[in-house]
């Protein structure tokens, strides 16, 4: 039986994790559900697609993803399938998928056509689940839905190149439990720039000269423990998922704080490369 993950921003204080999993259960009782994410901040496109394009990989083909964040049916947000790499994505058209695949050209796409199902508040349950069962029980999504071509896309987030690609303009789309804030500014992008020049990176007033690949690689072991950088200096690296992100090495934002409290940075504030 495939696979259904969760992911919306519903919270855990209210029912409506439970609510969505029960109406799961009712319709296949033996289901195999896995929780991505409940604490996606409401609303936010950007941070939801972050977190699905670095986890659904890990899922088997076939796994079926429902996404529960800004989904509720508007002329402007419909609801759809897409087919994408081995997976299938049930959301609402609010430029989620369109982040998600923006590497990679979806295979097939459906606007969700259920008869007698409830127009209300909440489709995620109402809508999602018969969609994702129907497919769990091997169903074809021309069957649930119309073909469907207009995907809405999220371009404000894309990073800009200026002064004739001598800079990188790019915004923060995701801070994650540790403080560290994660730029859409992807490695590749960096390197095809690059051109062995000297860089540095600018956010609030600081400059930064390296990039490093691992957040440890900020100790010079070299240096005397009362003279090296370690915990509570700042760096930037590129992540596991290869996106430029800033940290405050072994950062707590519980205690002493973390990039974004310390730097005072929030979504789509600005990270700037300058090749020099």
């Amino acid at each position: 039986m495939a696979i259904l993950t969760l992911t919306t921003d519903f919270g855990y204080k209210d029912h409506f994790v439970g609510a969505l999993k029960g109406a799961i259960f009712s319709e296949l009782e033996n289901a195999t559900i896995v929780d991505v994410s409940h604490s996606i901040n409401p609303f936010n496109i950007q941070e939801c697609a972050y977190i699905l394009k670095n986890s659904y990989k890990t899922f088997p083909k076939g796994t079926i993803h429902i996404v529960g964040v800004d989904a509720e049916l508007t002329k402007e947000n419909e609801h759809i399938i897409t087919y994408v790499d081995g997976h299938y994505f049930i959301s609402a058209n609010n430029g989620v998928v369109c982040l998600i695949t923006s590497e990679i050209k979806p295979d097939n796409i459906v606007s969700i056509n259920i008869p007698d199902t409830k127009d209300g508040p909440f489709p995620t349950y109402d809508v999602f689940v018969k969609a994702a069962c129907h497919l769990v029980r091997g169903g074809k999504m021309e069957v649930v839905g119309k073909p469907f071509n207009d995907l809405n896309t999220f371009k404000d987030f894309v990073p800009q190149l200026t002064d004739g690609g001598n800079t990188i303009i790019g915004n923060i789309v995701y801070i994650d439990n540790y403080g560290n804030v994660v730029s859409n500014i992807q490695k590749k992008l960096f390197d095809a720039y690059r051109n062995g020049r000297d860089y540095e990176v600018r956010v609030r007033g600081k400059v930064l000269k390296q990039i490093f690949n691992k957040y440890s690689d900020i100790i010079n072991y070299e240096i005397d423990k009362n003279y090296r950088k370690g915990p509570g200096d700042l760096l930037a690296l590129f992540n596991s998922s290869l996106f430029l992100e800033l940290a405050i090495y072994k950062s707590n934002l519980t205690t002493v704080g973390g990039a974004s409290t310390l730097l005072g940075l929030d979504y789509r504030d600005t990270i700037t490369i300058n090749f020099l």
